[in-house]
């Protein structure tokens, strides 16, 4: 059975960093991508950025581009979210989720099989 479990989360005040880390518990097999969505309350869940199995494909969404970095280390298990710049709009419970193959696009919730619990970000402007 595959689990995945967020960490990292915290309170930052603009322009701050935090570093998320989701650790990936059982055998998920090579061929996963892995993402991270982020969804604010009374918000739908958002794509943030995503990452493939062999690391060389990386893609974020616009409003994180350039402040947000993706990275995985596929011997321990775990993937990372380098978040610099911190903005009050980037307050959210952040989750990280895998899948194998997808039937639809990459950036859609609904293509993703395994998800974590999430852990919470909050920014104060």
């Amino acid at each position: 059975q595959v689990q995945l479990v967020e960490s990292g989360g915290g309170s930052v005040q603009a322009g701050g960093s935090l570093k998320l880390s989701c650790e990936v518990y059982g055998s998920i097999g090579g061929g996963y991508w892995m993402g991270w969505f982020r969804q604010a309350p009374g918000n739908k869940r958002e794509w943030v950025s995503v990452i493939n199995n062999g690391g060389n494909f990386r893609h974020y969404t616009l409003s994180v581009k350039d402040r947000f970095t993706i990275s995985q280390d596929n011997a321990r298990g775990i993937m990372y979210l380098q978040m610099n710049g911190l903005k009050a709009e980037d307050t959210a419970m952040y989750y990280c989720a895998a899948q194998e193959f997808f039937s639809g696009r990459w950036d859609e919730p609904e293509e993703y099989g395994f998800w974590g619990r999430g852990t919470q970000v909050t920014v104060s402007s």
